[in-house]
């Protein structure tokens, strides 16, 4: 058992001291058909994955709290003949000794093995609407061990949701984590710096998408975090843009909001530059305005203030700002009551980041309260502003878009940037797009 493997042993136990009895279901992700015979690339379910480390398909772990606690894998058995075609397995015997379970069977012998697991359990952990699939053969399970009753034997008559549990967990980053992450940002920013250097007028938004990939997968990420936005003058307005097939026009900025997975760990930054290297005087000051917006929101990112705090601080900045640029009229207080500044800043500030992009944890208390920042946690910081062209906006601002987004680790005194090797300043990008090869 290598190492990295207590990682996911304490995370079971710890998982397991919250349950206090009963059993947990927690399957892996299906492999899933993109088209005819032929695979999406296999990608792990990530709350399987974090309180397993196990990587293969057609899998489950299951938990067991009560006299005798209890950690089982099933998972594929070891077949030569399929390895020739599909990889290498590990088979139950292996995996038992590599990731340090208890007890690790093939995954042919599950509906025989669950049956005598859940008998007499008084509480289910288990997600259910997760995977319809799931869902319809643990309760496969659970009726047939309830006609046990004449037997003496019960079933559970609750069930709990295992990823609320885990989710709290999940939200506090620990040394391994944030190491990964420290890496993983690390190669998406190099990724952002080689895609200045490397932009011209009249490429392809996907030649520069390309630069993209070829930096992650140079330096071992195995696969972008998500659909990589790269989205030249207009298309910056937005949001969710990926078609990356506009041509990236001499005078328009370009948004790029791409980020790497390194052993299942997210990195999500954007950054907006020139295509021509310059910024022209308008691009100038809506970059300055929203570079001012990140920086007053990453000064609340402390164990001092709440998950919140950051977007408000944003917000005060960019309303102040539009007033100003005469985007937006009348009194602060007035535009932020009206909502005015939605025209121009429609999202949040940033969002969890981990194992998921849009990572796992509540961001409120249940008394409805925002929660309170707290070391260990890790999130993005990343305000924007879209000028689409309107009657109430004078022409010179139209299709303008620009976000600016960094990774940030909250920490006892404040917050480290993971992200900050990607430039950042005008003077930082402007001078790193002089070098371009």
């Amino acid at each position: 058992m290598t190492a990295h493997i207590n990682e996911f042993v304490q995370r079971r136990q710890k998982l397991m001291s919250k349950m206090g009895s009963g059993v947990a279901i927690i399957p892996a992700a299906p492999e899933v058909i993109r088209n005819r015979d032929s695979h999406y690339p296999y990608r792990f379910d990530s709350y399987f994955y974090y309180l397993s480390g196990f990587k293969e398909p057609e899998a489950l772990l299951v938990l067991i709290v009560g006299e005798e606690n209890k950690t089982i894998l099933f998972c594929r058995d070891k077949d030569v003949e399929r390895e020739i075609w599909d990889g290498f397995r590990y088979g139950p015997e292996a995996a038992k000794a590599e990731y340090g379970v208890d007890a690790a069977y093939s995954i042919q012998q599950l509906d025989e093995w669950m049956l005598k697991l859940l008998a007499n359990q008084k509480q289910l952990f288990y997600s259910l609407g997760a995977d319809p699939a799931w869902d319809v053969r643990v309760t496969g399970w659970m009726n047939q061990v309830r006609a046990q009753v004449r037997s003496g034997v019960f079933a559970s008559r609750g069930v709990q949701d295992v990823r609320q549990l885990v989710d709290e967990m999940r939200l506090y980053k620990s040394a391994y984590e944030v190491d990964l992450m420290r890496r993983s940002a690390i190669i998406a920013a190099d990724a952002h710096r080689r895609a200045m250097q490397k932009v011209k007028p009249g490429m392809m938004e996907y030649e520069l998408e390309a630069e993209f990939l070829h930096a992650f997968y140079r330096r071992g990420a195995q696969a972008p975090a998500y659909t990589s936005i790269v989205a030249g003058g207009s298309n910056a307005c937005t949001l969710h843009y990926n078609a990356n097939n506009g041509v990236l026009k001499n005078g328009d900025l370009v948004l790029i909001d791409a980020g790497c997975e390194l052993d299942g760990y997210a990195s999500d930054i954007t950054r907006t530059f020139p295509v021509n290297g310059q910024f022209s005087a308008v691009q100038k000051d809506i970059y300055e305005l929203v570079l001012a917006a990140q920086t007053a929101a990453i000064d609340k990112i402390n164990p001092d203030h709440h998950w919140n705090s950051p977007h408000d601080a944003a917000l005060d900045v960019l309303v102040q700002g539009f007033i100003d640029l005469k985007l937006c009229h009348g009194s602060k207080e007035a535009v932020l009551e009206s909502g005015a500044y939605r025209q121009f800043y429609m999202h949040r500030t940033g969002h969890w980041l981990g194992l998921d992009v849009h990572d796992a944890g509540e961001y409120k208390q249940q008394s409805g309260t925002w929660r309170k920042l707290e070391a260990g946690m890790v999130l993005t910081v990343e305000p924007g502003c879209y000028i689409r062209p309107a009657e109430n906006v004078p022409e010179h601002f139209w299709n303008i878009g620009i976000r600016i987004e960094d990774d940030a680790l909250v920490t006892e005194s404040g917050a480290e940037i993971m992200t900050v090797a990607a430039p950042k300043t005008v003077s930082e990008i402007e001078s790193v797009m002089k070098k371009n090869v």
